[in-house]
């Protein structure tokens, strides 16, 4: 992929990962456990592009240093979460290990690293009926500052079509859609002993090939550069999460879709239905 990036860290007990931010910017983003951020900015850099915004402490000469609360797991609550820029030096500490997700893309803008509080991401409801997910917007491009990062999270009820009716973002046209690569990172609820499973779906557009149907499992991902993607079908009984990270060429950081044509007719089937009454999922963890 040539815009975005994405790294999956499953850090034992006191393991210490370094991270080499290059140049890209990146969020540290916990999928279950806590962890300690350090960032450094290499020498020589010109100053960051605004002012900083939750910055961390800073010892005198030292990095910042963000502790993230993090969760349990993925469908437990929303996490707070950190900024990296690019041309700095990052690590990753996790004294009771866990799972963290870094989503990242290539930018040319050097920004302030910053954290990212879990009760400032807005969470959104999705769709209706059988389509209703849940959406936090933790670095959605209206809700917090990158260069070129956009990243969401989904959580889908067992049995629900989410990203559907299918849409692409794969062609640039001013004010109706965005030309933006995807990733898509999943994580499924199992059942007692059964592990989840789910289904992702992406078909070719004009601007492109790509043809998948692929079963999804915990630590799997779909790599989207091009086409119409959805449905991601969550099978009956076994939640689905995923994790989208996109970023494009283009210097205007939107998130703008254009529906299939077979099948946007679904979005007008909504009015009237309720939302799925098991949305949304808990939206905070008691760390008492």
């Amino acid at each position: 992929m040539e815009w975005t990036r994405l790294v999956v860290l499953d850090l034992a007990p006191g393991e210490v990962y370094a991270h080499p931010c290059g140049e890209s910017e990146w969020i540290v983003l916990p999928l279950s456990g806590a962890c300690e951020v350090h960032c450094r900015a290499l020498p020589n850099q010109p100053p960051p592009a605004f002012e900083a915004r939750g910055a961390g402490q800073s010892p005198e000469g030292g990095p910042e240093v963000f502790q993230l609360r993090g969760r349990t797991g993925v469908f437990s609550g929303v996490t707070d979460f950190a900024y990296l820029p690019r041309d700095a030096d990052a690590e990753i500490r996790s004294a009771a290990g866990g799972r963290f997700a870094l989503a990242g893309a290539p930018c040319e803008t050097r920004l302030f690293a910053r954290y990212g509080p879990a009760d400032q991401v807005p969470v959104e409801l999705r769709g209706a009926g059988q389509c209703s997910r849940q959406v936090n917007n933790f670095a959605a491009a209206d809700t917090f500052p990158a260069d070129r990062l956009i990243a969401v999270e989904v959580l889908t009820p067992g049995g629900n079509w989410s990203s559907y009716p299918p849409h692409k973002h794969d062609e640039h046209h001013p004010g109706e859609e965005s030309r933006l690569e995807e990733i898509y990172y999943f994580e499924i609820a199992p059942h007692g002993d059964t592990p989840g499973l789910g289904y992702q779906r992406v078909t070719p557009s004009p601007a492109g090939k790509t043809d998948i149907l692929t079963e999804v499992r915990t630590g799997d991902a779909v790599l989207i550069p091009d086409g119409w993607h959805g449905p991601s079908m969550a099978a009956p009984g076994h939640d689905m999460y995923y994790l989208n990270v996109m970023a494009g060429p283009g210097r205007t950081r939107e998130w703008l879709i254009r529906d299939h044509p077979d099948h946007g007719w679904i979005r007008g089937s909504w009015d009237g239905q309720d939302v799925d009454p098991r949305l949304p999922f808990s939206r905070t963890e008691d760390h008492r």
